[in-house]
This record gives structure tokens, C-alpha cells and sequence, in this order.
């Protein structure tokens, strides 16, 4: 998913970009496929092949371009002889169009992105065992429906975190601690709600419905049969007439909040961060009483890679200790590796992320791509993410 730069509770010069994660203009394919192509994973690493063509979110692969103090990729390629071009990202779906074009090794894939990669067979599977770092990943990111199909692995986890509810506490008063507060509660805020903008925050009205409405038989917010997905589609529809803005660039929802049109919705921890260092209002963030949805992203490796060695070596050094933990802290996430808590310069940022909380990890619904072959296993009845694509432009209007 996109998400914003930062270091240090400082918006970067970086950030401008817009990040956008999911928002869908596509075309592609759901996810269809009954099976992802058969293919082996490498047995072994050679030697680097000079070279690695990367896509990937802003503030995944920095060289120092940015903020001079800012650099984990030129000891990277000290290290391996592997020079790292990198192609930014903006979106899941314009990451899947770059992958299709062969020319990429590799793509730090968000959930709403890794299973259209897979089924269609642009991303090879991964053996772990030739990424020594990957032991000691935190274990809930392993062998998940989203990067991994009947337990082989499509790619290395990176780093993850909740999308929560956040509120203007001079103006709601309340305390809400369920998303009931964005969807039938909308209405008290009429106009100062914001929303997620992406076929993706489907799932976060599935998710409320599972939970307030169990005679539909939602067991996971991702695997929708069409009446469950015609039941979210209506909740969302309900929740439109009260929403102001709907936010895929982080500075939109951050501008909304602190000019006040904006006093409660989706929001990411970081963002909350963000609000609170320009201390202009005062924002509360919340992990709901139904959970959350999530996301965690995947570093893939491209089934047409030209430089395969140099991406295995990449995925190895990106969750190393001290590279996963630049990553997470500039960035605004979780990191994956467990080793990176003692390394952030910030030794607050592991709590304010809970990077290492399983409880609070369990809590959570990741970003998984929609597919008719049902992520949960449940059957073959479900929706695809075509359908969800075309949902949330009935939504919309």
C-alpha cells in the first residue's frame, strides 16, 4: 500500500508524492485463476549480476537522494556489487502494470496487489531458507493468504500496520471505540466523515458487518459471496451521503483534520503522528472493538527477473536488523524483523507501532486480494477483485 514519509515525526520532502495504495482505475484481472502457474523456487544463490530493478512504495529504497542522511541502498550495493535502480510506485495497480512488463526484479507488493501477482504468474516463489533474515521475521507475518498460496511463500514480509479509526477529540466527545462511529453514526457528523478511497475499504464495511450483522455469514472481510458483497456495498452507499472527503494522498486527510472540515474516519498511525507534531488539533486513534483492517507488504520476486541472485540478496539485506528498522522508522510502520526494536533511533517506535504485539496483530484483517477461489478456503463462490473495482465505482457515483 502507499503510505507516507517520515523521519523522526517530520514530514519529509519525499511525502509530496502522492501514495495511494489501492485506488483502482484498473482494468486487470481479479484474480480468477483457479491455481498460480507452477514454478520452483531457486535451490541457491550465485554471485550478483551487477544489477537490481526495483519498484517500490516511496521511502522503500533510499539512496541518500532524499535526505543525505537517508541511505540504506548504497551499503547494499558496497556489499553486494548490485547497482539499484528503482522505479516509484503510487499505486498497487500501477505496480501490477509495471510487473507485467518484464522489466522489474522485484516489487514491494501491498495485499490488495501480491495475489493478482501471483495467480497471473509475474512473481516466482520464494525459498526462505536462502534468506537467513527471514528466520527471524516476526512469525504472524509468515505463510499468510497474502503472500503465500497452500504454504509456499511468493515473497519476504517488510513491515505492516492497522488502519484505525481516528477522531478530533474537541469534537467528538464521546470516545467511540467501534466503526459503528463511520457507518450508522455517520449521520452525527454529516459531512466531517472521512473514508479510505479504494475497492480495498470494501472490506472494512464487510468487516463491521461480521461482526454487527452475523446472519450474513461474513466470516472474512475478503472472501465476499455476491449478497455479501451487494450487503457491504450498501453500507457504503448509506455512508456516502454523510462523507466530506474521501483520502488516498496522506496530506489530504492530514489538511482535512487540521482545517477542521474533517473530524472522524480511516486513518493510518502515522498520519495520526503527523497531526499530532503539527499540534494544531487534537486527534485520538482507536483499534476498534470489531478489529481492523490492515496491510503488510511483501518484497516479490519477479518471475521474469533478469538479475534473481542480486533480488534474493536484496530481500535478505532489506529485513537485516539494521535496513528494516531505517525503513519502519523513516517510513511510519511496524518493521517485520524482530531484531530492528533495539536499532530505531526512536526507542518508543516499536510500542507506537506494537511491532512485536501478536495480540494486537491478531486484531487485524491484512490487505489480501479478492479472488473467486475464496482466500479463506471457504469455496469457489467468491467475488473477485474486478467486481469490487466495479462496486466501489457504484459507490462512488
Amino acid at each position: 500500500m502507499g503510505f507516507p514519509i517520515r523521519r523522526a515525526g517530520i514530514v519529509l520532502a519525499a511525502a509530496a508524492l502522492l501514495v495511494t495504495a489501492g485506488c483502482s482505475n484498473s482494468q486487470q484481472s481479479g484474480g480468477g485463476s483457479e491455481e498460480p502457474p507452477k514454478m520452483s523456487p531457486a535451490g541457491a544463490v550465485g554471485d550478483g549480476e551487477g544489477q537490481l530493478n526495483l519498484i517500490a512504495w516511496p521511502g522503500y529504497a533510499e539512496n541518500g537522494s532524499n535526505d543525505p542522511k537517508v541511505n540504506w541502498v548504497t551499503p547494499f550495493e558496497q556489499q553486494t556489487g548490485c547497482k539499484v535502480n528503482v522505479k516509484i510506485g503510487n499505486t498497487s495497480d500501477e505496480m501490477v502494470q509495471l510487473m507485467r512488463t518484464g522489466q522489474y526484479d522485484g516489487v514491494s507488493a501491498s495485499g490488495d496487489a501480491t495475489l493478482r501477482l501471483i495467480y497471473a504468474g509475474d512473481v516466482a516463489p520464494v525459498n526462505t531458507d536462502l534468506v537467513p533474515n527471514y528466520a527471524t521475521v516476526v512469525p504472524f507475518l509468515k505463510a499468510k493468504p497474502w503472500n503465500s498460496v497452500d504454504g509456499q511463500m511468493y515473497g519476504i514480509p517488510h513491515g505492516w500496520g492497522a488502519n484505525l479509526l481516528m477522531y478530533n477529540s474537541d469534537v467528538v466527545k464521546d470516545a467511540p471505540d467501534s466503526w459503528g462511529a463511520v457507518f450508522p453514526g455517520a449521520s452525527a457528523l454529516k459531512g466531517k466523515v472521512t473514508a479510505y478511497d479504494s475497492p480495498i475499504y470494501i472490506a472494512d464495511a464487510a468487516l463491521y458487518l461480521s461482526k454487527t450483522k452475523p446472519e450474513l455469514g461474513i466470516k472474512d472481510p475478503y472472501s465476499l459471496t455476491t449478497d455479501q458483497l451487494n450487503a457491504a456495498t450498501d453500507l457504503l452507499k448509506a455512508q456516502k451521503e454523510n462523507i466530506g472527503e474521501y483520502w488516498s494522498d496522506y496530506t489530504k486527510e492530514v489538511q482535512g483534520f487540521e482545517s477542521g472540515s474533517t473530524a472522524i474516519g480511516t486513518t493510518w498511525q502515522v498520519i495520526a503522528n503527523t497531526i499530532k507534531a503539527d499540534n494544531k488539533v487534537p486527534v485520538t486513534t482507536v483499534l476498534p472493538k470489531e478489529g481492523s483492517t490492515g496491510w503488510s507488504d511483501t518484497w516479490m520476486l519477479s518471475a521474469k527477473a533478469a538479475h534473481p541472485n542480486c533480488m534474493y540478496k536484496w530481500m535478505n539485506y532489506i529485513i537485516s536488523p539494521e535496513a528494516n528498522a531505517q525503513v519502519a522508522e523513516y517510513f511510519g510502520e511496524a518493521p517485520a524483523q524482530t531484531k530492528s526494536c533495539a536499532l530505531t533511533a526512536d526507542k518508543q517506535h516499536c510500542a507506537t507501532y506494537h511491532a512485536t504485539d501478536e495480540q494486537y496483530a491478531a486484531q487485524i484483517h491484512y490487505w489480501t486480494t479478492p479472488q473467486t477461489k475464496c482466500v479463506d478456503g471457504s469455496g469457489n463462490n467468491c467475488t473477485s477483485y474486478d467486481q469490487w473495482v466495479d462496486k466501489w465505482q457504484e459507490i462512488k457515483g
